[in-house]
């Protein structure tokens, strides 16, 4: 059995680390900055939504070169172009002028995300898929819970602009670990193996990729909600600082992140389709709960059980991606198309919550992405259920683990 490569683990996890630390600085205060600027719901919406439309036409094309040119020179170039866009915030002092930083983002981030989850799945040993991809996402978690937090005491004493600036220095700090210290692609594992990806038709007529694409998707869009419309609620409603609404933030991602570790090692033991539906469930009940807080309490529980319902089901999720991107000898096009459908929900979330705000009201917003799941979760249930005689893929490698949900 293949041992984890350290080195290149620390390196990817600390580059990321640095990276969404700076997206979680600014992204609490955008919904808040834009309202103040005179944003409708279906605007907010937009600014949200445009970062996610620009991955989602990308993603999957990076994803796929990095199969067949290697991890390092996407997840460099990719670092390199973030830090110039996070720059380009201190300027924007229009809505539109947010909507289009915010797509140029996305196209940087098309280029990191796909290859840099591709290469930790290219590295992980058997066995320990759940493990392995529930440690190297607390870099994600834990720069999504410390940001928020540091951006609000950042923005209360300082200024938003310095926010912004912070974005772009821990990015710069990503971009400089990656090109420095990355082995050269000459080295990567998929440099020296044979065998071809897999082409689209192939994975796309795989039942279980198909419901690992719309789980991952519904997930999205609550988070879309959430992020675009908890940091407004919290602040029409409750009268909260900009200190206490990334706090709100952080409570939910750092309950995830806290999940990670451990359900990822737990799915390395149990059915991991079970335990994707479980977390599924407890996102359901969570952010339908939003509509009913009437206190600062019940919208920390709600956040922290939408935490927990993430932590329950994107470590096993994952675990189930890196076995079919080792299967289709294509890591970075499924990666890539779990990203793709992580943008696709952003996008619809936060655009269906700005209508349903314009429409009826702001409560009216969270509700929304709770039907979403639910459907989704039965979808997934669906395509990934395997009835006795009934085929699977002859290309498609299952595990042991995962023979019936």
């Amino acid at each position: 059995m293949k041992k984890l490569d350290k080195k290149i683990f620390s390196i990817l996890f600390f580059s990321l680390l640095g990276t969404v630390t700076g997206v979680g600085i600014v992204v609490p205060l955008l919904p808040v900055y834009a309202h103040d600027l005179g944003a409708s719901g279906l605007y907010i919406g937009l600014i949200f939504g445009s970062f996610s439309l620009s991955r989602a036409f990308l993603l999957t094309y990076f994803g796929r070169r990095s199969d067949r040119q290697g991890r390092k020179p996407f997840i460099v170039f990719g670092l390199f172009a973030y830090t110039l866009v996070s720059l380009a915030f201190i300027w924007a002092r229009h809505v539109e002028t947010l909507i289009l930083i915010r797509f140029f983002q996305g196209m940087a981030s098309a280029m990191i995300m796909p290859a840099i989850q591709a290469y930790i799945g290219d590295i992980t040993p058997e066995g320990r898929e759940g493990f392995t991809m529930g440690l190297f996402n607390m870099s994600m978690f834990l720069g999504l819970s410390i940001g928020p937090l540091i951006g609000g005491v950042m923005h209360d004493r300082y200024s938003l602009d310095t926010s912004f600036a912070s974005m772009g220095i821990l990015t710069l700090l990503g971009l400089l670990l990656s090109l420095f210290l990355l082995p050269p692609t000459k080295s990567e594992r998929i440099a020296s193996r044979r065998a071809k990806p897999f082409g689209w038709k192939k994975i796309l007529q795989d039942r279980e990729t198909v419901g690992l694409f719309l789980f991952r998707f519904a997930y999205a869009a609550c988070i879309g909600v959430i992020w675009s419309f908890l940091p407004v609620l919290a602040d029409s409603e409750f009268s909260l600082s900009s200190t206490s609404i990334g706090f709100l933030v952080m409570l939910g991602v750092f309950s995830s992140g806290l999940m990670h570790v451990p359900m990822g090692f737990l799915a390395d033991r149990v059915n991991r389709k079970m335990m994707v539906v479980t977390g599924g469930l407890i996102v359901c009940y969570s952010i339908f709960s939003f509509q009913w807080t009437n206190s600062l309490i019940d919208l920390l529980v709600a956040s922290v059980m939408f935490g927990i319902g993430g932590g329950v089901a994107m470590p096993a999720l994952m675990a189930l991606a890196v076995l079919k991107g080792n299967a289709t000898y294509a890591m970075g096009s499924i990666m890539g198309l779990l990203a793709m459908a992580h943008s696709l929900g952003m996008l619809l979330g936060s655009l269906l919550a700005g209508f349903m705000m314009d429409t009826f009201q702001l409560r009216h917003a969270f509700p929304s992405g709770a039907v979403v799941m639910f459907i989704f979760v039965g979808l997934f249930i669906a395509l990934t259920y395997k009835r006795d005689g009934v085929a699977v893929h002859p290309d498609i490698k299952t595990s042991p683990l995962d023979l019936e949900i």
